[in-house]
């Protein structure tokens, strides 16, 4: 079927796309338009970015420019504070030290600091005319520094005077008058006096207290002077300084004190009583010196030094080795000089001193700069322990073959056994020491040692007084002298501590021996007179003319003649007797009673039959007093008197 188009009617859709194709077409005008006008925008900016790019680069250079501007003013600005800082410097280092030592001291520091700055920046022109100038500069403050740590350690080292170094002490170990170490002599028989402090139980807890050397305060400061000095490479200088100044002062507190400088041949020259004191002395100042003084001096020290143990160590060296050394060497030439009996005591005097200091002496000599000194007290100590040894079997072998001619002629204690029985008890007051002595040299059980070398001693004593008793010419003397020595032997061996070393057998072995010599006393003094008084040979076989008395019988037979005798001589025996044994000398009033007990036991029963058998015979003649002197109470009075060691006159 067709459409009819009419000629005179629009079609819409027609005019509708004739308006798109318009509209179309205006807007690709419109297009070509802006495109236009935006290439010639582009082409615009491209000639003014031609036209503004020498102006930007002229900005730059400005902005740079500014930049290092600004970095070199501030350099600028380092440079000149540097300078002031080394001005500021300069003012305080030319005032000195004295006055203000910690702004001296802050002055230097900068100084350093400022030094390294020109060091590190050596391209100013005038670097190395600063740098001259400050180390010039720094030459002098340290210079400065060295005089004001020599004043500054001078005037507050001052020795230190005894009475305050006494005050440091333990209580028990202050001497209340004269040297601290004079104990006295020995005297008499008796082995050297012990001294006062020795085997002290308190000594080992005994608190010591070193002195304050130098102030507290003044320490700091001297640490940091010597801080600066070692800094500025001057540590040899600055030992130099310091040793000087403290050891002079360490050795004029130890002379104040009484620290003499003994050589050898001094020690050798010098009476022992004298020498025996100056070793109670040397105790005593041991003592002190390492305890108090060298401990005083080694604080001083670390605190001056800390932070540098070497130098610490060298110094403290340096300052005590001079003392030290004084010291030791008495030590040494009393270890080294000839050896007797007397100074076995003192030799374990100065080995128990130097064993109870030891440990502070490796504590206070510690480093290697040290190391000189602390084997110097160690080898003293091992020759004192030698020493002590050998003297130990001399005196054994001096007591076997003692040949003194020392006359006992009351037959009491011989001194060689006062003094042999004292050295033995003294030797108890030493047993750690002892012990201490034999684990230097020999092996096995110290104890045991001990037993034996006093076993030993006794032993040779009894074969020495076995000697000295065959030079009596009476018998009964020989064997009272025997019974008296060994009888003090047993005796000091039981009340001392030797009784458990000994043991019980020794004692009662020996307790056997005084009762074999009391027997043998009284068999050799009395059987004699004892004879006087048996009736053997009083009567004749072929009866005598002198009848009986009273017809009782007790006398028949008798000779009157020979019971007169009889009792004449018993009378003038007795008398003997009486006249010698009475300045004989029993001194243990013990053993003098028991001996007179014995004896009267023995006598006067004999003697009291003696006369009521015969003595009728005599009383009915002629002067019968004549020959019965005495009463058996007078005779037993009579021994009463026996054994005192004086001159007795007989009396009835």
């Amino acid at each position: 079927m067709g459409v009819a188009v009419g000629g005179g009617g629009g079609d819409p859709l027609t005019e509708r796309a004739a308006l798109m194709r318009e509209s179309l077409q205006k807007s690709q005008t419109i297009t070509d338009n802006v495109v236009s006008i935006l290439g010639s925008f582009d082409h615009r900016l491209s000639a003014l970015e031609t036209a503004m790019r020498p102006t930007q680069i002229r900005t730059h250079s400005i902005r740079k420019a500014h930049e290092n501007i600004d970095k070199t003013l501030k350099a600028a600005e380092v440079v000149l504070s540097q300078f002031d800082i080394f001005r500021q410097a300069e003012a305080k280092i030319l005032k000195g030290p004295h006055e203000d030592l910690e702004s001296y001291l802050a002055a230097i520091d900068q100084l350093r600091n400022n030094l390294r700055f020109f060091t590190s920046n050596k391209s100013f022109k005038s670097t190395d005319t600063v740098l001259n100038n400050a180390n010039t500069l720094l030459a002098k403050a340290i210079s400065k520094l060295e005089e004001e740590f020599k004043q500054l350690l001078a005037s507050y080292s001052k020795p230190v005077e005894p009475d305050r170094l006494f005050e440091c002490l333990p209580s028990s170990l202050r001497p209340s008058t004269g040297s601290p170490g004079h104990q006295g002599d020995s005297g008499g028989n008796n082995p050297p006096h012990m001294h006062s402090d020795h085997h002290n139980g308190n000594l080992e807890n005994a608190v010591y207290t070193p002195p304050t050397l130098i102030p507290p305060r003044i320490l700091p400061l001297l640490h940091d002077l010597a801080l600066q000095m070692i800094h500025a490479g001057h540590q040899q200088q600055l030992v130099k300084d310091y040793r000087d100044t403290r050891s002079t002062v360490l050795e004029e507190s130890l002379r104040k004190l009484g620290v003499e400088k003994l050589s050898k041949e001094d020690v050798q020259r010098m009476q022992w009583e004298l020498l025996e004191a100056k070793i109670g002395n040397w105790i005593h100042f041991m003592r002190i010196a390492v305890k108090l003084l060298f401990a005083g001096e080694r604080k001083v020290c670390d605190q001056i030094f800390e932070g540098f143990d070497s130098l610490r160590d060298q110094c403290f060296a340096d300052v005590t080795a001079s003392s030290v050394t004084v010291l030791l060497s008495f030590g040494e030439a009393i270890a080294r000089s000839k050896r007797s009996p007397e100074k076995l005591f003192v030799l374990l005097d100065m080995y128990e001193i130097m064993r109870e200091l030891h440990s502070e002496i490796e504590a206070l000599f510690k480093g290697k700069a040290c190391s000189e000194i602390r084997e110097s007290a160690l080898g003293l100590t091992k020759r004192l322990a030698q020493t002590a040894q050998e003297t130990f079997g001399d005196f054994e072998e001096a007591v076997e073959k003692d040949a003194t001619k020392t006359a006992v002629s009351d037959g009491t204690v011989h001194p060689l056994t006062s003094y042999v029985i004292n050295y033995v008890k003294f030797l108890f007051d030493y047993q750690s020491t002892l012990k201490q002595l034999f684990q230097e040299f020999e092996n096995g059980d110290d104890t045991s040692q001990l037993a034996s070398v006093t076993m030993r001693i006794m032993q040779a004593l009894q074969i020495n007084l076995e000697g000295k008793s065959k030079q009596y010419k009476d018998a009964a003397l020989t064997h009272l002298f025997l019974m008296n020595n060994i009888h003090y032997m047993v005796r000091s061996v039981r009340r001392s501590e030797a009784k458990d070393l000994l043991g019980d057998d020794w004692v009662q072995r020996h307790r056997r021996v005084v009762q074999q010599h009391a027997n043998q006393y009284k068999r050799n003094a009395w059987a004699k007179i004892l004879q006087c008084l048996s009736i053997q040979g009083l009567t004749s076989s072929g009866g005598s003319s002198a009848a009986g008395v009273g017809g009782d019988g007790n006398s028949s037979g008798a000779s009157r003649a020979l019971v007169k005798d009889r009792f004449k001589t018993f009378n003038m025996q007795f008398e003997e007797l009486h006249q010698k044994q009475s300045q004989w000398t029993v001194p243990d009033t013990e053993l003098r009673e028991s001996l007179r007990l014995a004896v009267a036991e023995v006598l006067l029963p004999a003697y009291r039959s003696f006369v009521k058998r015969f003595g009728p015979l005599v009383e009915t003649g002629k002067a019968p007093q004549k020959y019965i002197k005495y009463s058996a109470e007078d005779l037993e009075r009579m021994l009463g008197e026996f054994f005192e060691g004086k001159t007795n006159e007989p009396r009835r």
